[in-house]
């Protein structure tokens, strides 16, 4: 018999659409999706905001429902060092715990914020468009208990659905359009108050309906953004006063610890790429000085690296399953490999062979490219504006010099006295290079509010300390020739080391404390 059609079946594309002029904000979604999904407290899949728009007697109160936007060109699956982060073929961004190594890279590409660590199992996770019932024909949980069927699913590709017709023939919109993610969740009648996550102020205290959330020095994670409208008369991008009314805590992804390798780093790489600059007869540098405090500080790096994840055990995946998309993977096998050329340089010394001259070319691209790997890492983060700076491999590489240049002076005060003045102007002049770069940084001004907001973070908020701390470090580095004997050399190129680290902190750390949700 012959088939009743030999036109092929369309894979489906589903999207969903969330229609807020049906939405009452009674949470029965998000409520449904931990029941469905068995999420612990303090995480959600999807949750509603409210934002209260106006002042009284002229006051309205707006939701948003908020979860994972399904994106197209979905930048978690990118980020993402094992693919457990990916999309199926209709559509769907899925993820494995299986094989989730808990490097909460997709948390910092996200720039909807919709991704969490679960703290049952320490493995991301997020909004999958219950990818377990929509394969058995059922809709997710969210739609299926919507009071008012604001929350409707359908398949793109199918212009006789609700969904392709709404998207399709009517005004919907989607959060971040710029980000160029491609989201496939569309709000219709959203109010912009509640879409761009800094057109309200954030209630002061943490204070918000019904819960109270703690800022990092009581315990708490959410982001207490002090360059955030917190004032009663800034309301930031809205042209309405708007008041961020509630909301569910929103952990920083990466920590002091990847603020700490990046110290380490800089130091591991900018000592080998320094020596360069060293003339004359320095043997004990090049022989052992060198190698050894590079392959040191590279096995703190590695440590940080390894701490930072939720499963510290399953680290090798990066190396057995990797996702050569992203940085993370690549920067390992970058790491690797210098590693790799360390060894043989203290093997050459070991067996007193002149093998190191051959290794150092090779060794110092290697330590240059360890040096400059974390920014395409960090450019990853599409929601993190701050480091979508085209600068920023430049400023690592300096960074790595003073990191490198200072660490070898100190040594050299020891071993090798010879090499502490060409040092001193190494770390002058890469100090004063990285003092000009941060001081482009933050007074040109930035292309989006958010870099802005991060700037004003980083040097008058929360990390203002660390901050101004770091350039004072910087400017001491900037006077190592002058020192007036060893103990003054050592102490301007410990100041220089930590300037390096407070400054480092307060980049990394600003960058991750503007809201994106």
């Amino acid at each position: 018999m012959e088939p009743l059609s030999t036109v092929p079946t369309p894979t489906p594309r589903w999207a969903k659409v969330i229609d807020h002029e049906s939405c009452i904000g009674c949470h029965a979604c998000s409520t449904a999706c931990k029941s469905e999904n068995e999420l612990p407290l303090s995480v959600n899949r999807t949750y509603v905001k409210y934002v209260d728009v106006g002042e009284f007697p002229l006051a309205r109160r707006a939701f948003q429902v908020t979860r994972c936007n399904q994106c197209a060109d979905a930048p978690c699956t990118t980020a993402c060092p094992t693919a457990a982060m990916f999309t199926r073929d209709d559509g769907i961004v899925d993820f494995d715990k299986s094989i989730c190594i808990g490097c909460k890279a997709c948390m910092a590409a996200c720039p909807y914020d919709a991704i969490f660590i679960n703290p049952d199992d320490h493995s991301a996770e997020k909004c999958n468009f219950c990818a377990h019932r929509v394969d058995v024909g059922l809709e997710p949980a969210c739609s299926v208990v919507c009071p008012t069927e604001a929350i409707m699913i359908g398949d793109l590709n199918d212009p006789a659905s609700r969904v392709a017709q709404m998207v399709h023939g009517q005004p919907v919109t989607v959060r971040r359009p710029e980000k160029e993610t491609g989201p496939k969740l569309f709000y219709r009648g959203a109010h912009q108050a509640t879409l761009d996550p800094l057109a309200a102020r954030r209630p002061e205290g943490g204070l918000f309906m019904w819960s109270e959330q703690l800022g990092p020095a009581n315990g708490g994670v959410e982001r207490v953004v002090s360059g955030h409208p917190g004032g009663r008369d800034a309301h930031a991008n809205s042209s309405a006063a708007a008041l961020l009314s509630y909301d569910v805590p929103h952990k920083i992804p990466w920590d002091w610890k990847v603020s700490a390798y990046t110290l380490t780093k800089s130091i591991a790489t900018g000592a080998y790429l320094a020596l360069l600059f060293v003339p004359g007869p320095v043997d004990w540098l090049w022989r052992w000085g060198t190698p050894l405090i590079a392959a040191l500080f590279l096995a703190f790096t590695g440590v940080l690296l390894i701490a930072d994840l939720e499963h510290p055990k399953r680290f090798y995946y990066i190396f057995t399953r990797p996702q050569w998309k992203s940085w993370l993977v690549r920067g390992a096998f970058i790491i690797g490999a210098y590693s790799l050329l360390l060894g043989f340089h203290l093997l050459s010394t070991l067996f007193e062979q002149p093998w190191y001259r051959f290794i150092v070319p090779p060794a110092a691209l290697a330590a240059a490219a360890t040096a400059v790997y974390t920014a395409y890492l960090f450019a990853q983060a599409k929601g993190r504006d701050l480091w979508q700076n085209p600068l920023l491999p430049a400023h690592l590489l300096v960074q790595a010099f003073v990191g490198g240049s200072a660490a070898l002076l100190v040594a050299c005060l020891v071993f090798e006295p010879r090499a502490v003045e060409a040092l001193g102007w190494v770390l002058a002049v890469s100090s004063l290079v990285h003092l000009l770069l941060v001081a482009g940084e933050v007074t040109l001004p930035h292309g989006t509010a958010h870099a802005a907001l991060a700037v004003k973070e980083m040097t008058t908020g929360r990390y203002g300390t660390f901050f101004w701390l770091g350039l004072l470090g910087g400017a001491l580095g900037c006077l190592a020739p002058w020192a007036a004997g060893p103990a003054v050399s050592a102490i301007l190129a410990l100041g220089a080391v930590a300037g390096l680290g407070l400054f480092e902190h307060a980049y990394v750390q600003s960058a991750q404390a503007v809201p994106i949700a």
